[in-house]
């Protein structure tokens, strides 16, 4: 690994302006299509295959009564344990040199493991390609010593980027500063994220934040318990198999038979 990046999204500094929204769409080329209206500014309603980058807008009540706007741009968290990449049968999904989780497009089977196994509900499947799409965190800009085209776009510093000590150090800070409920958000999960927040309300205040993300269990029995102990068993077996072909040679058919009263045939 050259050196991880950590994408810092600075909530208290987000104006909703969605020009991330629109950023990454135009890097990456992602088409439109028709959303529904259900009573929001945001649009689209959710994360798609077509649309990585997504700020939430959320109506939010203080504890003094008073309502507010709560804006959170959501995507990828590309988790150093990443539950997509441990569950991908094809090895679509994998860890960049930078610590991102990117995915290569023509190895992808569409099988929808990975959905159900992300904590944060990112990956989403199109039909029509029968592929899983997610942010990749630009890797090819990162490849190229520039910025995500988010955070490049951003006009009030809500989104930077940088090394991972650097970034963490920058998060704290900051969360001391704003003070109150201030916290950071992802450095403590599935062996932290290359995407960290700092967020001005307790995690379970936001929609489609879950307080405490982990790689569900049945995914950790079975690639780091079952699977690695069914490939050894199958090891024996060929281990004991090539054993046997040395010490008895190989195992060929009776070159004649004895039937019944010593007569042969």
């Amino acid at each position: 690994m050259k050196h991880e990046l950590i994408k810092l999204i600075d909530l208290s500094r987000c104006t909703a302006c969605r020009g991330c929204q629109v950023a990454c769409k135009q890097w990456n080329e992602q088409p439109a299509k028709p959303t529904s209206n259900f009573g929001s500014y945001q649009n689209p309603p959710d994360l798609q295959w077509n649309t990585w980058t997504l700020i939430r807008f959320q109506e939010h009540v203080d504890t003094n009564g008073k309502l507010r706007w709560l804006f959170r741009k959501d995507g990828c968290m590309h988790c150093t344990d990443a539950a997509c990449v441990k569950v991908c049968p094809s090895g679509a999904l994998y860890h960049t040199e930078f610590g991102s989780v990117s995915m290569y497009e023509d190895k992808c089977i569409g099988c929808k493991e990975c959905i159900a196994a992300c904590p944060f509900g990112v990956p989403k499947y199109n039909k029509e390609t029968n592929k899983i799409s997610k942010c990749d965190l630009c890797y090819t800009r990162l490849q190229a010593n520039q910025p995500p085209a988010c955070v490049l776009s951003c006009p009030t510093g809500a989104l930077t980027i940088g090394t991972k000590d650097a970034m963490l150090k920058k998060a704290y800070a900051r969360a001391k500063e704003l003070g109150g409920d201030a916290n950071v958000y992802g450095d403590k999960f599935v062996d932290g994220t290359h995407v960290v927040y700092v967020l001005t309300e307790k995690p379970g205040v936001y929609d489609n934040l879950p307080e405490s993300p982990e790689v569900p269990l049945s995914i950790i029995v079975w690639k780091d318990v079952l699977k690695p102990a069914g490939l050894l068993a199958a090891g024996g077996v060929v281990a004991g198999a090539f054993l046997h072909y040395i010490t008895h040679g190989p195992k060929t058919p009776d070159e004649e038979t004895t039937c019944e009263g010593g007569k042969q045939s």
